[in-house]
C-alpha cells in the first residue's frame, strides 16, 4: 500500500470508532444537555404525537425540539427521496418495518455497542426483532397495533354459542349455526368474512397471519442480507395450507361456504350486525363503538391453529429510524432515547388505548378488559421485511383471485406470485 493509501485508511477507521464512541456518550449523557432541534418525519398522526412531545417537554428542565411532519404511507417514500436529494430531508423517520427495506441504505444504523442486541431483545416485543442487522438497530419501536377479532355477542348467543372461537377450526361448527341464506341460497348473515381482498378489510394482514401461523415468515433474509420470499412450494413450512384455510370461504361448493363478493364490506358487514365476527385492528375499537354504539360485541385475541402451528397474527407497528445524511444523528439519537423512555411509553400506551411495544410496560399489568386482549396479541405479533404493503397487497390478492376464480391450482397460483414477489423485492434491496 501507499503512505497515501495507509494514510486515508486510518483516518477512516479513526472516523468509524470516533463515529461509535460519540453513540456511546450521547446515550449516557446528561438528559438536561440542550439538544439542538431536529425534525422527524412519518406516518404516526401529527395530532397525536405533537401532544405527546408537549408533556415529555413539561417534566425536562430543557424541552425537546422536535419538528413533526406527518405524510401518508402513499406520499412518504417518494416526498423522502425527493427531500434528500435536495438536501433538506428529516434527521430521522417514523415509519413501519415493511417501509424499510426500500430505505435501508439511508438508515444510520444504532451500533449494538451503543445500544446492545441483547437490552434491545430484552425490552421489546418479540415482533421488534424485525429492526435488527448485522450493523445495528435499524429502529426503536414505537408503537404497535395488533390484529385482534371483534365478535357480535348477540349473534353468539341467539346461536347457543356460549364463547368466541380459540382456534379456527371452530369455525366449522360455528359456520354451520351463524350462516344463514335465504330460499335462494343467497346469504344473508355470515359467521366469518373471508376469502376474499375485494371486500375483505386487512386482507393482506389476515392472510399475513395465516402464513406466521404455519410457520412461513413469508419473506427471509440469506447470507448477503438479500431478502426473497419464503412463500415457495418447497419451503419447510408451506404456504399451501393458509392459502387453502383463506379461499375455502367463498367457494360456493366447500362446506364453509360463507362469503361472496355480494356482501358489503367486512367492517360494514359487522357494524350492520349480519356478521358474527370482524377481523380488524386494536385501534379501531372506538371508531367501531361510535359508528354503532348499539351494537352489542366484545374483543377476542385472532384465533390460531390448534395443533402444529405457531401463535402468530400480524401487528402494525411503527419504530424512529435515524437518517443517515442527517448532520444531527447523534442529537436524533438522544431525543428518540427520550421518546422511548418507558415511562413516558407507558402513558402514551395509556392515551392510545393500545397495548406497548415495550415488555417492562406490559409486564406491569391491567385490569382493563379490553387492554388485557391487546397486550396478549402484541407479545404474540409479528411483521415481515416488505417491499412495501401496497405491492405485497396486490400481489397476494391477485394469488387468491387467481385461485377462487379457478384460473389457476394453488401450486401454480403460488408459484407464479411467488416469482413476481421475489423480483419486486429484489428490486427494492437494489
Amino acid at each position: 500500500m501507499s503512505k497515501f493509501q495507509i494514510i486515508t485508511l486510518g483516518l477512516f477507521i479513526v472516523a468509524i470508532i470516533a463515529g461509535v464512541t460519540a453513540f456511546a456518550l450521547y446515550k449516557g449523557s446528561d438528559s438536561a444537555t440542550k439538544l439542538p432541534p431536529i425534525t422527524i418525519w412519518g406516518t404516526f398522526p401529527a395530532d397525536t404525537f405533537n401532544l405527546y412531545v408537549a408533556q415529555i417537554n413539561n417534566s425536562l428542565t430543557d424541552p425537546l425540539s422536535i419538528t413533526y411532519v406527518q405524510k401518508s404511507e402513499l406520499a412518504f417514500s417518494q416526498d423522502f427521496v425527493a427531500a434528500l436529494a435536495r438536501g433538506n430531508g428529516p434527521d430521522a423517520i417514523l415509519i413501519a418495518p415493511d417501509m424499510i427495506l426500500s430505505h435501508e441504505d439511508k438508515i444510520a444504523p444504532i451500533p449494538y455497542s451503543s445500544f446492545p442486541q441483547r437490552t434491545f431483545l430484552d425490552s421489546y416485543i418479540d415482533e421488534a426483532s424485525v429492526y435488527i442487522s448485522a450493523n445495528g438497530i435499524l429502529g426503536i419501536p414505537f408503537t404497535v397495533d395488533p390484529l385482534v377479532m371483534y365478535w357480535n355477542r348477540d349473534m353468539f348467543n341467539s346461536a347457543g354459542i356460549a364463547t368466541y372461537p380459540h382456534y379456527w377450526d371452530e369455525f366449522g361448527n360455528i359456520s354451520g349455526k351463524l350462516t344463514v341464506k335465504d330460499q335462494n341460497g343467497t346469504i344473508t348473515k355470515t359467521a366469518l368474512p373471508l376469502g376474499d381482498f375485494t371486500n375483505v378489510v386487512h386482507s393482506r394482514e389476515i392472510l399475513g397471519s395465516l402464513f406466521m401461523q404455519v410457520g412461513n415468515p413469508v419473506t427471509q433474509a440469506d447470507n448477503t442480507g438479500a431478502v426473497g420470499t419464503t412463500l415457495r412450494i418447497n419451503y419447510q413450512r408451506s404456504p399451501v395450507p393458509a392459502l387453502q384455510f383463506f379461499s375455502q370461504f367463498i367457494d360456493p361448493t366447500d362446506a364453509h361456504y360463507s362469503w361472496n363478493r355480494g356482501m358489503p364490506d367486512s367492517r360494514t358487514a359487522f357494524l350492520s350486525g349480519i356478521s358474527g365476527t370482524y377481523i380488524g385492528f386494536a385501534s379501531e375499537l372506538a371508531s367501531l363503538r361510535t359508528k354503532n354504539p348499539n351494537l352489542n360485541f366484545d374483543v377476542a385475541p385472532l384465533p390460531q391453529p390448534r395443533s402444529g402451528g405457531f401463535k402468530a397474527e400480524y401487528a402494525k407497528m411503527l419504530g424512529f429510524s435515524l437518517v443517515r445524511s442527517s448532520p444531527n444523528t447523534l442529537a436524533a439519537f438522544q431525543i428518540i432515547s427520550t421518546l422511548t423512555d418507558p415511562a413516558y411509553m407507558s402513558t402514551l400506551s395509556q392515551k392510545l388505548y393500545m397495548p406497548s411495544v415495550r415488555r417492562d410496560v406490559i409486564s406491569q399489568g391491567t385490569t382493563d378488559p379490553y387492554i388485557s386482549i391487546f397486550n396478549q396479541a402484541a407479545l404474540i405479533s409479528k411483521t415481515w421485511i416488505d417491499v412495501d404493503p401496497h405491492t405485497s397487497e396486490q400481489i397476494f390478492g391477485d394469488m387468491i383471485e387467481a385461485i377462487t376464480s379457478g384460473q389457476k391450482k394453488i401450486n401454480q397460483a403460488l408459484q407464479d406470485e411467488s416469482d413476481r414477489y421475489n423480483i419486486a423485492l429484489k428490486n427494492a434491496f437494489q
